[in-house]
């Protein structure tokens, strides 16, 4: 049974995500892992040593008491969507956001991560710098990015974007996978730039070796590589948009960059975010 990891900090966003990873575990016959993260503030106890423990023993107390409180709304989330059947575990984590995904990772033997994002929280922290867009190296599962704001729907079709590289051959095998499981086609662009290096045997030879699965290919000439992104998933009634993340431009500017500041997203679908 796949197990999909939720973190959540109760936000608006959060909420939002939570449907969509319950879809999700649905979809692939998992199981949620909600997980809440929390940071204690410094203290240097040489100036305060009396009360030192008592103020750690009171801000644990307070995010205790805001996880017992809201986990009754997320069961009344579940009970309105009639998720009753996604089995659901709870973990309560003391430290660095990112550090605690990882450790849940690794012990709960996640498979997939199901998240919102929000520039208030540590939220940011699962992407390394603003310049780079890439996200934090370490994450060693597939990641499914909720906009906020984006109502879910049946994953029909999943668009896969790629350089045809042989780090993209592993991703899109992941995204096959997940495919299949579902019950879904994969539709794969390439847009070939000023700069693509790209040979045309190297696109046969993948159609060769893909020839048996559920893909079909399209090919774009431009240097608008957002807009033809955009046209491509509305075109091609794309659900959710997978990518490889490394070094990738494409996702700096089309996902991080509107987070930070605040905005809703020019992609208005799920994106899938697969590794290098």
């Amino acid at each position: 049974m796949k197990r999909i990891l939720f973190p959540t900090d109760f936000s608006e966003v959060a909420t939002n995500a939570f449907v969509h990873a319950l879809e999700f575990a649905k979809l692939v016959q998992g199981e949620l892992v909600v997980l809440h993260s929390y940071d204690l503030p410094p203290m240097d106890d040489q100036f305060f040593p009396e009360n030192f423990s008592e103020l750690y023993d009171t801000v644990e107390l307070a995010h205790f008491d805001l996880f017992k409180d809201e986990i009754p709304k997320l069961r009344e989330i579940i009970e309105h969507h009639h998720f009753e059947d996604v089995k659901m575990y709870h973990r309560l984590m003391e430290g660095d956001l990112v550090a605690n995904i990882r450790k849940s990772i690794k012990e709960d033997e996640i498979d997939y991560l199901v998240m919102g994002t929000s520039s208030a929280t540590d939220w940011e922290a699962l992407f390394a710098g603003s310049n780079s867009g890439s996200v934090i190296l370490g994450i060693s599962v597939p990641m499914l990015c909720i906009p906020f704001g984006v109502d879910y729907k049946k994953i029909n079709t999943i668009g896969f974007i790629t350089h045809y590289r042989p780090k993209d051959k592993l991703a899109m095998n992941k995204t096959l996978a997940l495919a299949k499981s579902i019950d879904a086609k994969v539709k794969c662009i390439y847009i070939k730039n000023r700069t693509s290096q790209i040979d045309i045997e190297t696109i046969k030879e993948w159609e060769e070796f893909y020839k048996n699965e559920p893909v079909k290919y399209f090919m774009f000439q431009s240097d608008e590589i957002k807009q033809v992104t955009l046209d491509f998933v509305a075109n091609e009634k794309i659900d959710v948009l997978a990518m490889l993340t490394y070094k990738s431009g494409f996702f700096e500017g089309m996902f991080v960059a509107n987070y930070a500041e605040k905005t809703a997203s020019d992609i208005h679908i799920p994106i899938l975010v697969i590794h290098a």
